[in-house]
């Protein structure tokens, strides 16, 4: 009886220790931006068929009123093409090419529309919507969330700028809302979790999504944040051994360019 309960716990530790390990949530960049074209319709789909678990990507206000996603204020990194997108149309922005920098297989990808890449997100998976601009966004924002049809769990909202937060918190207080922060600041003093967590609160956000910098965002670092009933997610990682000390300081969610690929290293 005694050797028969000792094999059935032999049998059963890898089992409890796969059930403790921490479940991370894994964020696709910009879409699954290491094999296709940041912000585009093409890279949320791959992102979805790496089997991440959400996808980050982000927006901007056209001279029209329209939100576009893309990450610059201008279109000469990913277009080819001088321009600034508050300054441009919904149709001018269109008629631009922001694939065929990736490659030639991807000619022909369009600056897409929010409504485009919420329209791509499968049951059980969600988003997180950097705003790039500031608080003028949030009506049209708010309209396009509403039209999808998406649940608000399904449609977090992040930004640098505390008062996107603030402005998206008071118009939708059902919205998850992450403030994004670099803990390290050319120039300046490093970020502390004090000092985070006061602003947090402030703009009533919901968490912290932090650079992966492992100097200073350590356990104690993270502990401090949860305590205070943050989450706590990090950005952007593509080195494993990273993601793993991320994961040990109380990561939640990781951001990184190659979702599929992440998961797969972080399983071995």
């Amino acid at each position: 009886m005694i050797r028969t309960a000792i094999t059935l716990m032999a049998a059963l530790t890898p089992l409890l220790a796969v059930a403790a390990e921490p479940k991370i949530e894994i964020v696709a960049h910009r879409g699954a931006s290491f094999d296709a074209p940041e912000n585009t319709v093409a890279a949320i789909k791959l992102a979805w068929e790496q089997n991440a678990d959400a996808s980050e990507f982000d927006i901007f206000l056209t001279k029209d009123g329209q939100i576009v996603v893309i990450h610059d204020p201008t279109t000469q990194r990913t277009a080819g093409v001088k321009g600034t997108v508050a300054e441009m149309t919904l149709k001018e922005l269109r008629q631009l090419d922001v694939g065929k920098w990736k490659g030639a297989q991807f000619a022909g990808e369009k600056i897409p529309t929010l409504d485009e890449m919420l329209a791509t997100v499968p049951a059980g998976k969600r988003v997180f919507i950097e705003v790039k601009c500031g608080p003028e966004i949030v009506p049209e924002l708010n309209r396009v969330l509403k039209a999808s049809g998406l649940k608000p769990q399904q449609t977090a909202i992040i930004s640098f700028h505390a008062d996107v937060i603030a402005a998206v918190k008071k118009a939708r207080p059902d919205l998850p809302c992450y403030w994004i922060v670099h803990l390290a600041p050319k120039g300046q003093k490093p970020r502390t979790a004090e000092e985070l967590i006061e602003k947090a609160k402030e703009i009533h956000a919901d968490g912290l999504d932090l650079s992966a910098h492992e100097a200073i965002l350590d356990k104690t670092f993270g502990d401090k944040v949860k305590a205070a009933g943050l989450k706590l997610y990090v950005w952007t990682v593509n080195d494993v051994e990273l993601a793993k000390k991320m994961i040990a300081a109380g990561a939640e969610s990781i951001t990184t360019d190659r979702p599929g690929w992440l998961r797969e290293q972080l399983a071995k």
